[in-house]
């Protein structure tokens, strides 16, 4: 009845990709099935404000706004990011934000965008690993995550 966030990456060429999902493990409740839906309903709102001449923090406020006015919080301690020979590549990208701010998306910049949602506060806590990422309440929180191009027009999906 839990849910799970798996997120991973590859190297191809040199050039390297980011891609995240959230699954449940058995039967789930209708509220982690609705912040999941919602999580990866943000991440198509981010990558459909992800075009040439938007600013970033048109992406940003598109995730921000799907996640908010359906009643879930914005995780903000970690974002999505600039990617390409290497991981993690600035700027970031954050969950959050105000449109109209930021720098302007030009073709062939690549993103990594990557909503967190949770159903309760949006603070995090590390696990003992150090690499396990737990909400500081305990609520529940899911992970979504495309590679995205800027493009003419649509923005390409790279992970899908």
């Amino acid at each position: 009845g839990d849910i799970v966030s798996i997120d991973f990456g590859a190297i191809y060429r040199d050039y390297h990709g980011d891609a995240a999902v959230t699954v449940g493990l058995g039967k789930v409740s209708p509220k982690a099935k609705e912040l999941m839906e919602t999580t990866e309903g943000a991440l198509k709102a981010g990558i459909a404000a992800a075009r040439a001449g938007a600013k970033l923090g048109d992406v940003s406020a598109a995730i921000q706004q799907y996640a908010e006015s359906r009643g879930f919080s914005v995780i903000r301690e970690y974002t999505g990011h600039a990617i390409g020979r290497e991981m993690h590549e600035e700027p970031q990208v954050p969950n959050f934000g105000i449109p109209g701010e930021g720098p302007v998306l030009r073709k062939g910049m690549t993103f990594a965008l990557e909503p967190m949602l949770s159903t309760g506060d949006w603070h995090t806590r590390l696990g003992d690993n150090q690499w396990t990422v737990y909400t500081s309440d305990g609520s529940l929180a899911a992970h979504f995550e495309h590679t995205i191009a800027i493009t003419d027009g649509e923005p390409e999906i790279l992970t899908a």
